[in-house]
C-alpha cells in the first residue's frame, strides 16, 4: 500500500489561514489521568477554563470537544481525542471533515520524548517522531504540514513505542518535582498558543522554544 503522506499533495502553511481546531493527545480514562502520555489533555484542559470553553462528548467526533471565542476575537475549537493514542486521526479527521476546515489549521499537542521535562517545541510541521498518536495523526490527515507543540517528558530517543521500558515510561506518573515543572509548562503552553492565535506560530516559536523552565 502506497504511503498517504508521501502520495498527497503538498499542503504548506497556506497564508492566511489561521490555527482554528487546538488537539490535544492522550488516552481516555481515569488510569491515564497524570500521566506522562496524556500532557496534550492537560493543556486542553486549561484551555478549556481560561477561555471558559465547555469541553463535552462529541460521539460524531469521537472525542471532548468544544468551541468558542478565545482572547475576545478568535473562534476556536477544542479537542481531545477518546480514540486512545494511535487512533488520534480519525477523531481530528472528523472534525476537520465537519468544520470544511484544511489541515493547516490544525495544531495538535502532545508529550515528546526527545525533549528533557521543563521544555518545548512549536514547529509549523515534521514527521511523528515515532509518536503512534501523531502517527496517526499524519496517515488521517495525508499531510506533515500542521502546526504543533512538542511538550517535553523526557527518557531519550522514542525507537519503538512497543518497546516495554518506553510503554512503562509514557504511561507512568511525573514525580513530586516533575510535576511541579510540568504544571509551569503547562501554563507556558497555554502562553505560547495564546501568542500562536495573536501573531502567529512563526513568532511564538521565536519566544518560546528556547525557554527551560528548569532553569
Amino acid at each position: 500500500m502506497a504511503n498517504p503522506v508521501a502520495t498527497a499533495a503538498s499542503t504548506q502553511p497556506e497564508p492566511g489561514v489561521p490555527i482554528s481546531l487546538i488537539v490535544g493527545l492522550g488516552n481516555p480514562g481515569p488510569k491515564y489521568v497524570g500521566t506522562r502520555h496524556n500532557i496534550g489533555f492537560e493543556v486542553i484542559d486549561q484551555l478549556s477554563k481560561r477561555w471558559a470553553i465547555l469541553l463535552k462528548e462529541e460521539r460524531r467526533f469521537q472525542g471532548d470537544y468544544g468551541a468558542g471565542i478565545a482572547l475576545a476575537q478568535h473562534k476556536v475549537h477544542l479537542l481531545k481525542p477518546l480514540t486512545f493514542m494511535n487512533r488520534s486521526g480519525q477523531s481530528i479527521r472528523a472534525v476537520l471533515d465537519w468544520l470544511k476546515l484544511p489541515p493547516t489549521a490544525v495544531l495538535i499537542v502532545y508529550d515528546d520524548m526527545d525533549l528533557p521535562v521543563g521544555k518545548l517545541r512549536l514547529r509549523l510541521s515534521g514527521s511523528a517522531g515515532g509518536h503512534n498518536g501523531m502517527k496517526s495523526a499524519i496517515a488521517h490527515l495525508k499531510t506533515q504540514d500542521f502546526s504543533r507543540l512538542r511538550i517535553g517528558i523526557g527518557a531519550g530517543h522514542r525507537e519503538d513505542e512497543r518497546d516495554q521500558a518506553v510503554i512503562s515510561h509514557v504511561l507512568g506518573n511525573f514525580s513530586k518535582a516533575e510535576r511541579q515543572i510540568m504544571d509551569e509548562v503547562v501554563s507556558i503552553a497555554v502562553q505560547a498558543l495564546e501568542k500562536s492565535l495573536i501573531n502567529g506560530v512563526e513568532k511564538a516559536m521565536s519566544l518560546y522554544n528556547g525557554l527551560d523552565i528548569t532553569t
